[in-house]
């Protein structure tokens, strides 16, 4: 397994980084030896701005997007940025990419959410033949290049990027999204992985790999956790306790939150659905209140170092290739320490081979 880092939105609602303790903490996981920094976007910061910013100021580590929203951009317009980004980092770019959910697609980039997986099929597929500079002719049901009806051309990028495999991640959730990414992607980008529960997410990626005659091998599969290093483990819970409820109760509508959902699955249905109804009633620190610390403690690592090792090896065990761990820093020093712990763990945990 190889340890990755998390960044938040820049600003985050007052809480989150600032472009300079964005780069610190990448500087830092760098010389740590961290495989790879990732980027994210959902209606705040945007993932590719920072990422070039990342790119002029490390030197080896890879940097991703976790993700770049697929209703946000045309698949062209994508792999255009995929090739420039790569060309940037020198090589170090992996692209990932997510439907997002109804609310933000329709509420925030006025794009239809129906049927995401054959949405999602057909938009990278579009963005693989333009990155292996193909003409990009392409007749699906929702991606028609070019348009029949008009002066379009097939167009081929004009841009050479330093590579036309460039790694594509594909952000999922639920089941069937899960057997999507292991037969179209190069790797699985995850939130509330819990190691317990690992093998039925494995199960579905083996399932998509086998469609394309592959297993795991060389699969990444990616976990995005919080981590907090401190003694006292209630403190550490509180800090990511409200990024917990945000994903709850506010990323998705009533009827609609694949994170909510996700819990349900998990077991905690009755909390879930009270986390949702005091979020949405406009109350989040009811809300947060309400997020059980049991859920908390197995879906984040949480504690001293010798508890996050251990936390880290189960993640290992259960499939985990990358642990992409996200920091709720106090500053940058906090920051910077809290890497440094978590760089520690990983070593005393042997889960790095």
């Amino acid at each position: 397994m190889r340890l990755g880092l998390n960044l938040r939105y820049l600003g985050n609602l007052g809480a989150g980084p600032d472009p300079k303790a964005s780069a610190l903490y990448v500087q830092e996981a760098e010389q740590l030896g961290f495989s790879v920094a990732w980027t994210a976007e959902v209606f705040s910061s945007d993932a590719v701005s920072l990422l070039g910013w990342l790119a002029a100021h490390t030197s080896r580590i890879d940097l991703g997007t976790a993700v770049m929203q697929i209703p946000a951009r045309t698949p062209t317009m994508t792999a255009m940025t995929a090739a420039t980004l790569d060309i940037i980092s020198g090589g170090r770019f992996r692209l990932g990419l997510g439907v997002s959910g109804p609310q933000v697609s329709e509420g925030w980039h006025g794009a239809r959410f129906d049927r995401p997986l054959a949405r999602t099929r057909e938009y990278i597929d579009v963005v693989r033949l333009a990155m292996r500079r193909e003409d990009v002719a392409y007749d699906g049901e929702y991606h028609r290049l070019p348009l029949p009806d008009g002066p379009g051309k097939a167009l081929r990028l004009g841009t050479r990027p330093l590579r036309k495999d460039v790694p594509v991640y594909l952000a999922a959730v639920g089941p069937r999204n899960t057997t999507l990414a292991g037969e179209i992607a190069d790797g699985w980008l995850s939130v509330f992985f819990q190691p317990e529960s690992g093998g039925l997410h494995l199960a579905n990626l083996r399932a998509g790999r086998e469609k394309r005659g592959k297993d795991l091998t060389g699969f990444d599969v990616v976990a995005t956790v919080p981590v907090v290093v401190g003694d006292d483990l209630a403190e550490c819970a509180d800090r990511v306790r409200m990024y917990t409820t945000h994903y709850l109760g506010g990323m998705g509508s009533r009827g609609q939150n694949f994170y909510n959902s996700l819990a349900v699955r998990l077991g905690y249905a009755d909390a879930a659905r009270r986390v949702q109804e005091l979020y949405l009633a406009g109350k989040p620190r009811e809300a947060a209140a309400a997020v059980p610390q049991e859920f908390l403690e197995r879906t984040a690592l949480l504690g001293p170092v010798d508890r996050i090792a251990d936390g880290l090896r189960a993640y290992a065990e259960a499939g985990v290739t990358t642990l992409s761990a996200m920091i709720f820093p106090e500053n940058t020093t906090d920051g910077a320490r809290s890497l440094r712990a978590i760089t520690e763990a990983f070593e005393k945990s042997g889960a790095g081979g």
